[in-house]
């Protein structure tokens, strides 16, 4: 018999706060985190705006020798496997560690130390002893175990734009089907550098619109690509009766997971929405629930041309006419595009929905165009009860991921 997995935790560092709680504040308020890029000279590039994670203290977290041992995504991480843990109440002396797991992932690791390393080989041929460990996307998920102590599944999932989705997806099973009583599950990224903005440019994806407040506008007529964000995010889910035993807090359940691939193209969604649409309708089916059963979906929503059109197809495939009744918007119109760590904190801006009866607005945006006819919750939020939610996320490659978390129920 399949176990129930609830959340018990959660943990965010975001551009709009370094915490849940004002991640959730500024989402609520409808402010944009969105703003000139301070962390390089922007004189010679196209795109001037990111959202950068502010006013970040990785002394809070780990010594100053730890910490020159790691890049800034698995800093990020580590914050909020740290708050993620502290919410949750779990004390790791009274639990068995391989039982205990891990998978936080980063879409594409340190970009920074590729930048540096490769700059200094290129000068004098050599290298840092450790770019290899400090580069590579799987160190988030080390990073954590290492410092807290957590002996079971410790995998990392690269899937793009859907990689802190993927990571949550197969936690839940890993906690599901019994292979683990707890798992930290979400995802990082810290991709706001050279390279990284401008590999994207080059792409034709981020928007070049100079203003801060309009440049992430998803499902907007005048959008023209998305912003780049950084920072993390990270929920401890655990098996129902284990939490219980223990007396913890339960946020919310979740109860469907879909992952499907376009088969399709490098970049773009596959036009009819087919792909993503299977994944929204596989969750459903494992939730047990109807399309009617949906109040709200957290959309991927890029603010790209071909995501946002798309991915409207997508929801109308999966939801036909129900989906004229779900409210639906984008966390990345106020958070930038988080890359790996996106799905992490849009789920967390899901549990936190349900929980407030709150529909935050797609900040930025105003109007929109021909397919896209969806209620987007443009310019102000609203409120409603949610007992079912969803949240999507798609990636580079065609890869599809949903999850759908439920108001918690005995």
């Amino acid at each position: 018999m399949a176990n129930r997995v609830v959340i018990t935790g959660m943990g965010a560092i975001t551009p709009l706060g370094n915490d849940v709680v004002s991640f959730w504040e500024g989402l609520k308020k409808g402010k944009t985190a969105v703003g000139p890029i301070t962390k390089f000279d922007t004189t010679d590039f196209k795109v001037k705006n990111a959202a950068e994670v502010r006013n970040f203290d990785v002394l809070k977290y780990m010594d100053f020798k730890t910490a020159k041992r790691m890049e800034e995504f698995s800093h990020f991480a580590i914050a909020a496997a740290d708050e993620a843990l502290k919410d949750s109440g779990i004390d790791m002396e009274a639990e068995d560690p391989y039982r205990v797991g891990v998978i936080v992932s980063s879409g594409v690791g340190s970009m920074q130390a590729h930048e540096r390393e490769q700059t200094k080989f290129a000068k004098n041929g050599k290298i840092a002893p450790l770019y290899i460990p400090m580069m590579i996307a799987n160190m988030a998920s080390a990073n954590i175990s290492i410092k807290y102590g957590m002996k079971g599944i410790n995998t990392c999932i690269v899937t793009a734009c859907a990689t802190g989705a993927h990571s949550i997806g197969d936690a839940f099973k890993a906690v599901k089907h019994g292979d683990a009583n707890v798992m930290f599950a979400g995802g990082c990224e810290a991709a706001v550098c050279p390279s990284g903005v401008q590999g994207f440019t080059a792409l034709t994806a981020l928007s070049t619109n100079p203003d801060p407040e309009t440049c992430s506008r998803p499902f907007d007529k005048d959008r023209d690509g998305f912003v780049i964000g950084e920072g993390a995010g990270v929920l401890v889910l655990e098996e129902y009766e284990h939490a219980k035993a223990r007396g913890a807090k339960i946020y919310a359940e979740l109860v469907g997971y879909g992952a499907t691939c376009d088969a399709y193209h490098i970049t773009s969604p596959a036009e009819d929405g087919s792909g993503a649409g299977m994944a929204m309708i596989i969750a459903m089916k494992e939730a047990g629930i109807m399309p009617s059963d949906i109040d709200y979906i957290n959309a991927h929503g890029t603010s790209t041309h071909h995501n946002d059109l798309f991915e409207t197809r997508a929801m109308k495939y999966a939801f036909k006419e129900d989906i004229r009744n779900i409210s639906i918007n984008s966390t990345k119109s106020m958070t930038g595009h988080l890359l790996g760590g996106a799905g992490a904190i849009e789920l967390i801006a899901c549990v936190k929905s349900i929980e407030d009866s709150f529909v935050h607005v797609t900040a930025g945006s105003r109007e929109t165009e021909g397919e896209m006819d969806l209620d987007y919750t443009f310019n102000e939020p609203k409120t409603r009860t949610i007992r079912y939610a969803m949240s999507n996320n798609l990636g580079f490659g065609g890869h599809n991921a949903s999850l759908i978390v439920k108001k918690f129920e005995e």
